[in-house]
């Protein structure tokens, strides 16, 4: 089993920028497709961004596209989401996950079997 441990959340005003950083023990994230979900409070968690097991293909929600990127590192085992031009909405707890289904990225919840602890980001207006 892998675990995970994000950071790099914070509080920002609006326009700002964070680089949200996912670190992995146990085992190396080069087997798994990772992903980035969100879960602001009273709402569901819902899917972020996702990048394959290689870093060839990545997916975004339709809400951060052009505003957000993921990256991964496999030599340090850590996977990125910067996030540019913050809204307050962006607001939640943000997760990582990882996905031993390698096929397709996958943009459910339910896909990914591993989670870190989350890091709160709260951008304000």
């Amino acid at each position: 089993q892998v675990q995970l441990v994000e950071s790099g959340g914070g509080l920002v005003q609006a326009g700002g920028s964070l680089r949200l950083s996912c670190a992995a023990s146990g085992r190396t994230i080069s087997r798994y497709n990772m992903g980035w979900f969100r879960q602001a409070p009273a709402k569901e968690r819902e899917f972020v961004s996702a990048i394959s097991v290689i870093g060839g293909l990545s997916h975004y929600a339709d809400t951060v596209k052009g505003r957000f990127t993921i990256s991964r590192d496999n030599a340090k085992n850590t996977v990125y989401l910067q996030m540019n031009s913050l809204k307050p909405e962006d607001t939640a707890v943000y997760y990582c996950a990882a996905d031993p289904s390698t096929f397709t990225v996958g943009k459910a919840v339910a896909r990914y079997d591993y989670w870190g602890q989350g890091t709160q980001v709260t951008v304000s207006s």
